[in-house]
């Protein structure tokens, strides 16, 4: 019970302080600054979680994560359920949290919709946004298999790397699709916008919870073949 609390606590933390960020300073094309910070909102949040519940659940806070683990050979198919739930219901308790404090302190969601992602970025076209989505979790998750294989020596730098490669992977898909790669992150503000009377993330929501999940796959089907003697 220990490792699902500590994933909750994490996906909850990831949520307040990287969508809440996003909320904050928006995400559009005509504001970088926005883009820069939310980028490093996320990197910073994941490198503070590693060294805190690394030890504890391996600091996933990613379902994409979990399934990366769980098809490398880390982690049982119960333990994966486990993660999972408990990912989905921290980024509820997140995004609720940031509605609570957005509405009482009458502050001004940037966003429009509690940090949750779209396809405005790329006119719409779910296509589009779906491959945005595979090949940027291809990327973080593929980095994270090869940080922490057994094989890697980079000390204590591993959560470093990781926060690293997700703020780079911002940098990227915040203007195509703010960036999911977690499809827990992107339910949880979905979830709030809706029961705050905003229905237009959870239409797209579909694309930013299987397009990290195939990434993901691809990814650990990738590394396991080049890490392969």
């Amino acid at each position: 019970m220990k490792k699902y609390l500590a994933e909750c606590i994490g996906t909850a933390t990831l949520v307040i302080l990287g969508c809440g960020t996003a909320m904050l300073v928006g995400c559009d094309a005509a504001n970088g600054g926005g883009y820069i910070l939310t980028a490093l909102a996320f990197g910073l949040t994941i490198v503070a979680m590693a060294y805190s519940i690394g030890n504890i659940s391996g600091c996933h806070i990613n379902p994409a994560v979990s399934l990366g683990v769980l098809l490398s050979g880390g982690m049982s198919a119960g333990e994966f359920i486990g993660y999972v739930v408990s990912q989905c219901i921290g980024a509820l308790a997140g995004s609720g949290i940031l509605a609570l404090i957005f509405k009482l302190g009458g502050v001004t969601d940037m966003t429009g919709g509690f940090g949750s992602n779209g396809l405005g970025g790329v006119g719409g076209n779910a296509l589009a946004g779906l491959i945005v989505e595979i090949v940027l979790t291809f990327i973080f998750v593929i980095a994270i298999l090869g940080v922490t294989s057994k094989k890697a020596n980079h000390g204590s730098f591993g959560g470093l790397v990781i926060g690293l490669t997700l703020v780079v992977v911002h940098i990227l898909g915040i203007g195509l699709t703010g960036t999911s790669v977690n499809p827990a992150r992107s339910f949880g503000p979905a979830v709030v916008a809706l029961l705050n009377g905003n229905s237009e993330p959870l239409g797209a929501l579909w694309v930013f919870i299987v397009g990290p999940l195939v990434g993901a796959a691809l990814a650990a089907f990738t590394y396991k073949a080049l890490e392969a003697k």
